[in-house]
């Protein structure tokens, strides 16, 4: 997969913004603060996804601007394709999506024809934060290898919110606990479906992160990743959902009703589920030392990309924001091997922090860009 074209007008503060990128390598340079995030963070727009910093829609649009416009044109092995947003401040409807010319409603259709893969500085939360970090992640991974789990998991996400609904009508007396039944039957089939698809996804990240670590540290530390079910043991987890496991989590539902109607929520399933990462049996989250933490969160990300092309047969776009910087030489260079065949967008302040990417610079084979003050120079 490969970004043909990009433009972006008044896209936080990216002025007009246009370029054709190399097919392999662009380095962003620029001091912090000029847009170089910004860019990136366009590009990951055109996925239809969330913004990868947290931020609300409402603040793409620059300060002084009434409107941003995205266009990016890219292709994959099958076709070229074109990928425009438009978002009128003000505006009700706030975001107009097109793809190859036609309106589409939501990001999932974009989600299932471009895929990127973004390395941050902000990683590391993956490995330090609660599971919901892990949660989104595992989510978005195993989505991007199936448009089908990102179904499955919007219905989940969808019939939790009305059983906590309906779980706070009752607390407050103007329901009967019977209305949960409804509930309960749906989300134990979407939910044991749910976990199915998040395990077999973690078991193949977890079989390639674990040989990029013993890379990274040659051989001398062991990683291993397990899925983390709320409900079930991982031996107890089928490759498809059976009638026996949609019977348990509905009878656990059922046992955690008065907890559920107290708290106002659904405590128990999918939606607690988690994935742990191990170096030689000790939790990375608790005992990991700073750099073992960005290693794993590093590993994972490779993994995520190298998992995507083995099974697809198609490259992610990869974003580097600021973090070869941060990564000796061995790490630098297995991130270099990983990605080599991909087309990569990475940011840096100074020319210094790109490491290998020094190298293919001097040779010719990418383009290098500056950027200031909202403006991008080739």
């Amino acid at each position: 997969m490969r970004i043909v074209s990009l433009e972006a007008e008044d896209y936080r503060n990216l002025h007009a913004v246009s370029m054709t990128p190399h097919p392999s390598l662009n380095l962003i340079l620029g001091n912090n603060a000029q847009g170089k995030t910004n860019l990136l963070e366009a590009i990951w727009t055109c996925t239809g996804c969330r913004s990868f910093r947290g931020a609300k829609e409402r603040d793409f649009i620059g300060l002084k601007s009434p409107a941003m416009h995205l266009r990016l044109k890219f292709e994959d092995s099958r076709r070229t394709q074109e990928i425009q947003i438009h978002m009128q401040r003000g505006d009700a409807k706030q975001k107009k999506i097109l793809l190859n010319g036609v309106p589409v409603q939501g990001g999932s259709r974009l989600f299932a024809e471009f895929q990127c893969v973004i390395f941050s500085p902000d990683d590391r939360e993956l490995i330090r934060s609660g599971p919901e970090k892990r949660r989104a992640f595992m989510d978005l991974c195993g989505s991007q290898l199936s448009p089908a789990m990102l179904g499955v998991l919007r219905r989940f996400d969808h019939l939790t919110a009305q059983r906590n609904a309906v779980l706070k009508q009752i607390q407050l007396g103007k329901a009967d606990r019977r209305e949960l039944s409804v509930w309960d039957t749906q989300l134990a089939a979407h939910g044991s479906l749910l976990t199915c698809l998040r395990y077999a996804y973690i078991r193949q990240l977890a079989a390639v992160a674990s040989g990029f670590y013993h890379t990274v540290t040659s051989g001398n530390e062991k990683l291993s990743v397990k899925y983390r079910s709320n409900l079930f043991r991982n031996s107890e987890i089928p490759d498809r959902p059976t009638a026996e496991m949609q019977a348990y989590y509905l009878e656990q539902l059922t046992k955690t009703a008065e907890d559920d109607i107290r708290l106002g929520f659904t405590a128990k399933g999918a939606g607690r589920d988690d994935f742990s990462c191990k170096i030689d049996g000790l939790s990375v989250r608790e005992f990991g030392s700073q750099g073992q933490q960005k290693s794993t969160a590093l590993v994972l990300k490779l993994a995520q990309a190298a998992v995507f092309y083995e099974k697809k047969e198609e490259t992610p776009v990869i974003l580097l924001d600021d973090v070869m910087g941060e990564l000796d030489a061995q790490r630098q260079n297995l991130v270099y091997e990983i990605i080599e065949d991909m087309q990569i967008f990475l940011t840096a302040c100074h020319p210094d922090a790109i490491g290998r990417a020094r190298e293919i610079s001097a040779s010719g084979s990418c383009n290098v860009y500056h950027m200031a003050e909202g403006s991008l120079t080739e």
